[in-house]
């Protein structure tokens, strides 16, 4: 029963192997939509089955053991493994509950204080410069009442020629209009949940780099510009490690490994929808969904029978 249940918490080290290989075979779209969805999907995966394996230490609490009804001792399997498997499901959970709740608040701080930084700008069609020195770019998604828009510094303006300048707001603008910060939040909270989750979250990012860096190449009818507007950027925003707070799920413009997106701008853009690679996530995401259900199945069952119902009338009895 608990072996099943641990299933699911090791199969997300499955994914950064395939993750790896998503963004390099297959369209950067398909390769991000395919890469956060099953992130997520795991994450939901790991948690649950961290939440249900609280149950043999919980009811080992006179009043949780009360409360549920149960009258003989809960079978889910040798006693010692069963405790101590259960306290360590209860210590991930309290740490990845901490951590999330940690980190969303300062993502959320520094979203409103990156909002405040351009309020006030000059603005045009949605884009906002500022007036820095220092070399910038990026996309803010928007919330409430506030719209998605495109911040740029005059620094980074002064630093690319006038079509690397296009070329660089179209990267930009792809960004709001696939709402790629969703992909970056979804990855990132699935990352909080689990080690093998959070090694994904830069493979999604650069999913996401190469999908506006597509887009950008198609508005402008010119690879070779948008990489060279791409490799400036990366390079001004270097020479000056200070720049404004931002949230991680706002993209900017020397996000991702600006020397593989170069290179794959200089080659013909991938055309391909489909890969084994995403069988293989399909396999792994319904791999984890069996062996949570079946184990957290066998457990209510287990339940069941300490709460004193006849094992006979359970569907997966525990005899």
């Amino acid at each position: 029963m608990i072996s099943l249940l641990l299933i699911p918490l090791v199969l997300p080290f499955a994914l950064l192997p395939l993750a790896r290989r998503a963004v390099l075979q297959v369209r950067p779209e398909v390769a991000l939509w395919a890469v956060t969805a099953t992130s997520a999907a795991l994450a939901i995966g790991v948690v649950a089955c961290l939440g249900v394996l609280l149950l043999p230490l919980a009811l080992k609490v006179p009043a949780v053991a009360e409360w549920a009804e149960v009258v003989r001792p809960l079978e889910a399997g040798p006693h010692v493994v069963a405790v101590a498997v259960s306290a360590l499901a209860t210590g991930a959970l309290t740490v990845a509950c901490a951590t999330g709740v940690r980190r969303a608040t300062a993502e959320v701080r520094r979203f409103r204080a990156a909002h405040d930084h351009v309020a006030g700008a000059p603005e045009a069609g949605g884009l906002y410069v500022l007036d820095d020195s220092r070399p910038d770019a990026y996309a803010l998604p928007g919330a409430r009442r506030r719209s998605g828009r495109v911040v740029v510094t005059t620094g980074m303006l002064r630093a690319l020629a006038p079509a690397e300048r296009e070329a660089l707001l179209a990267h930009e603008r792809a960004h709001l209009a696939g709402r790629h910060h969703l992909f970056l939040a979804v990855a990132q909270l699935a990352g909080w949940c689990h080690p093998g989750l959070a090694a994904a979250v830069a493979h999604v990012s650069f999913a996401a780099e190469r999908a506006a860096d597509e887009a950008a190449a198609k508005a402008s009818g010119d690879r070779t510009l948008t990489a060279q507007a791409i490799g400036r950027a990366a390079l001004a925003v270097t020479r000056d490690q200070e720049r404004a707070p931002l949230p991680s799920f706002a993209t900017g413009a020397a996000g991702g490994p600006v020397p593989a997106r170069v290179k794959a701008l200089f080659s013909q853009a991938p055309t391909r929808r489909l890969a084994p690679v995403l069988l293989a996530m399909v396999l792994v995401c319904g791999a984890a969904a069996v062996s949570s259900s079946v184990g957290a199945i066998w457990l209510h069952d287990g339940v069941e029978v300490a709460q004193g119902e006849d094992p006979s009338h359970c569907p997966m009895s525990l005899r």
